[in-house]
């Protein structure tokens, strides 16, 4: 018996909330997706025998039944086996997922991440057994629930706890709107293959195999690649993926600025048709030490306090010649802040690298109010965009939210066709869309703040975030004044420290 998505969705949510109380919703993922994906191979495992066994009856050996499985499942390991044992539950279902690990190297490796099931002021066994109660309700074997059904569910799980996790969400889940209209943007082809530096719960990738899907292109020869930090969201990713019945993916876990894990034979960076992220806003910390001698650093080494910069030159690095084309996500202080910032956007622009920047609505994402942009390069740009660069201003483009604001699919529509045409989806005569010669972007000292470009945004929709970007821009504007101004009180001998400025 079929299942529908509602049903699904809500059963689902019933197993989350069976760990409300005792768990922080910000937890929620960490226990309920390894639930959800092992109650998902055991039900398909137990499926696949009986198929087996229906197609050869009493002649079924090991050998033979091992061909209709896709994971190998010891002894012990079902579902059923092991959520009936009354004794130390957390425990034994830590076992298991390290056994079922073990009896699958290549492709379960670390897949249930590293969550504590044994410790009971972590997840109280009362809460587990009420999650493994919820589960029973649900079977999901492919007879009851399709892949594409069960990709939306978990895809309807992430947006729920990303919604109960608040701003720690920003770590794992980029609104789905704007990874569409990445995904629109960069247009990814069969055969291509696709890469996400920090690719969180896995959704961009899953969103690119997905557009393949619905234009009735074939999806299964398009390779995904990502690596993420964190070992717990690196985990959701994969199984995200194996969910959405994708099989030619690789996950690393790592940190992609200091380690980056796709190499070539030469040592360098491993290069991808499309390269797709939205990685963390301002990164301190981030390993500036090691980038003095990378050579990914193509344009300069990007401040120590901020590493907007490092991911750009990284993905831009990753992107293949010819083919090549990237679509990052980044605050828009990356387009007008100075010092060594100014010096790597000014070497990108010249190298003609740069294609489009594209203005986001306001307070679309989880972790900040502030509005992003999308940056687009392209190793080898149309005749008509060569030595262009195209402004997009979408920042009117979106619906009123109570905590975020989010945008429909006629504002991903207008954005998407306003990229692939470079005119104004609205025909308002050209006051949203801009392809600007770079002599212009040039005389303006590289600087790339839409408003310098695009005639400003109705006065009625800036709000709070709109308003420190503003004062960002006149704050480094001061701070670069201040430097240059104060370089010359000192080359003339002029005491600083009257200014409260250390000479040094």
């Amino acid at each position: 018996m079929t299942i529908t998505q509602h049903e699904l969705e809500s059963r689902l949510w019933d197993a989350a909330n069976a760990l409300r109380g005792p768990v922080d919703p910000a937890d929620f993922k960490t226990y309920v997706f390894p639930m959800l994906f092992w109650k998902w191979i055991s039900d398909t495992w137990v499926h696949e025998h009986d198929a087996a066994f229906d197609e050869y009856g009493d002649d079924l050996d090991d050998e033979i039944e091992a061909d209709f499985h896709r994971f190998e499942l010891p002894k012990g390991t079902l579902w059923s086996e092991v959520t009936e044992k009354v004794t130390n539950l957390g425990a034994e279902i830590a076992k298991t997922f390290q056994r079922i690990e073990m009896a699958n190297p290549r492709s379960l490796a670390g897949v249930f991440g590293d969550a504590s099931w044994g410790n009971q002021e972590r997840i109280p066994e009362s809460a587990l057994l009420g999650l493994i109660q919820a589960f029973n309700k649900i079977r999901l074997d492919p007879s009851t629930v399709s892949h594409d059904l069960l990709g939306a569910g978990y895809e309807y799980l992430l947006k729920n706890f990303a919604d109960e996790s608040g701003k720690k969400a920003g770590e794992f889940f980029t609104p789905r709107e704007v990874v569409n209209l990445l995904v629109e943007i960069l247009r990814p082809k069969p055969g291509e293959s696709v890469y996400d530096p920090s690719c969180g719960s896995g959704g961009m990738l899953v969103a690119t195999i997905n557009q393949l899907r619905e234009s009735g292109k074939d999806h299964r020869t398009l390779r995904v690649y990502g690596q993420e930090i964190n070992l717990t969201t690196a985990s959701i990713a994969r199984m995200n993926l194996f969910l959405h019945e994708i099989e030619d993916f690789d996950i690393k876990r790592g940190d992609t600025l200091r380690a980056p894990a796709f190499k070539a034979a030469s040592g360098a960076v491993r290069q991808f048709d499309v390269v797709i992220a939205n990685p963390p806003f301002s990164l301190t910390n981030w390993g500036a030490d090691r980038w003095t001698s990378d050579p990914r650093a193509i344009c300069g080494v990007p401040p120590a306090k901020n590493g907007d910069y490092a991911f750009v030159q990284h993905m831009v690095s990753s992107m293949k010649s010819g083919p090549g084309r990237v679509g990052v996500v980044m605050p828009h202080g990356v387009l007008f802040r100075g010092g060594a910032e100014a010096k790597i956007r000014q070497g990108l622009i010249e190298k003609d690298l740069l294609e489009a920047v594209i203005g986001l609505p306001p307070n679309l994402f989880y972790s900040t109010s502030i509005p992003a942009c999308l940056l687009i390069f392209r190793n080898r740009k149309s005749a008509e965009r060569k030595n262009h660069v195209l402004f997009v201003d979408g920042s009117t483009r979106f619906e009123k939210g109570k905590k975020q604001n989010r945008m429909s699919e006629d504002d991903v529509r207008a954005l998407t066709e306003a990229y692939h045409t470079g005119k104004d989806p609205d025909g308002v005569g050209g006051a949203n869309v801009r392809l600007v010669p770079l002599k212009d972007i040039k005389q303006n000292g590289f600087d790339l703040n839409i408003g310098r470009y695009i005639k400003v945004a109705a006065e009625e929709t800036a709000d709070l975030g709109t308003a420190l970007v503003a004062y960002a821009d006149a704050r480094q504007h001061r701070i670069d004044t201040e430097t240059v101004m104060f370089e010359r009180l000192a080359a003339a001998g002029i005491d600083l420290s009257v200014f409260g400025v250390s000479g040094e």
